[in-house]
């Protein structure tokens, strides 16, 4: 009997403490103290328990109203929580808000969200627009009208726009800009010396040209950190024509040859059949003959006067080419 009870004591026990703690985690009275010594009014059920039911940590809106209030900023607690729904940093935006009046910059808490839910560090833009940073873009390539290669390195010092930090292009594009720039004044140039000689201008022309536009900065300066020279893009470029050219006459040169070759086997065919033409008529001469004796057309001495012609052509063409052998030799 003895132990039931206990048991059961126990058991009561362990659910007193769990209902304090039920009850210290949907009333946070502790945090509601804070507020009330910190300045900040709020109703005990109606803010920090509909915080709870609202499923909003009461923490993560409670510190930074008590932030605000400190310095001076009037922020409403449906709002912070809205801000929360929505995925945003309540925090971030609190502490811009903050550093955007510390440093007399008109910030409003609507644009404050919305820059914060834009996926952009607000509070992080409130400290680049009172410190300007400074980005350092990569080597940039560029030809010059006589040839050769100039390299250069830019840093651009950007403070932050907050008007335009909803919608602006970010870093990237102000890199991109200023490289497009330093290739089109390093390319209009006549020779590479005078960029050597004052890359000054290339700033003063890439400055000019307003290439913040419809960015989240506004570029103060940009200022050439090193230029250096590369290749002679020009006699390479020149050098690769003339082996194009080259590689294009040996080509014609090559297709010509082809070309001769081939009339040459179409005359030495042509000659072939020619020959074979004179082989065939010359076979018929002696059936022609045989013919011609047979019909009485010619006689046997007839035949026999041709015969001695032919013998005697022959031997007169045996003589003539012993003729021009000895004259060789």
């Amino acid at each position: 009997m003895e132990s039931l009870f206990t048991t059961l004591g126990l058991l009561i026990i362990a659910l007193i403490v769990l209902f304090c703690v039920l009850i210290l985690y949907f009333v946070p009275i502790g945090l509601w103290v804070t507020a009330y010594f910190s300045g900040v009014k709020l109703k005990l059920f109606r803010d920090l328990v509909g915080m709870r039911l609202r499923k909003v940590p009461p923490h993560s809106i409670v510190r930074p109203l008590i932030t605000a209030h400190k310095a001076g900023i009037y922020v409403d607690t449906p709002q912070l929580e809205a801000h929360y729904l929505a995925q945003g940093n309540v925090q971030k935006v609190v502490n811009a808000l903050i550093s955007a009046d510390k440093a007399s910059i008109d910030l409003a808490f609507e644009r404050a969200t919305a820059i914060d839910l834009a996926g952009r560090d607000v509070f992080e833009a409130v400290q680049v627009s009172v410190n300007p940073k400074v980005i350092e873009t990569p080597a940039v390539s560029a030809v010059a009208k006589d040839g050769i290669q100039v390299r250069a390195i830019a840093r651009v010092t950007v403070r932050a726009n907050i008007e335009r930090l909803v919608g602006g292009a970010g870093e990237e594009t102000i890199i991109a800009r200023v490289g497009e720039g330093i290739v089109s004044t390093i390319g209009s140039s006549e020779t590479h010396a005078l960029v050597l000689e004052n890359p000054d201008s290339i700033s003063k022309v890439v400055l000019s040209k307003g290439l913040d536009s419809g960015t989240a900065f506004e570029i103060l300066s940009i200022d050439i950190a090193d230029v250096d020279v590369g290749e002679n893009i020009g006699a390479k470029l020149q050098t690769d024509q003339a082996e194009a050219d080259l590689q294009v006459a040996r080509a014609k040169a090559e297709e010509r040859r082809a070309s001769a070759v081939a009339r040459e086997q179409e005359m030495r065919a042509a000659v072939q059949e020619q020959r074979a033409k004179v082989v065939s008529a010359e076979a018929e001469v002696p059936k022609a003959l045989a013919d011609a004796l047979r019909s009485g057309n010619i006689g046997a001495m007839d035949f026999y006067s041709l015969r001695n012609v032919e013998a005697d052509t022959r031997m007169r063409d045996s003589i003539g080419r012993e003729g021009v052998d000895d004259g060789k030799k």
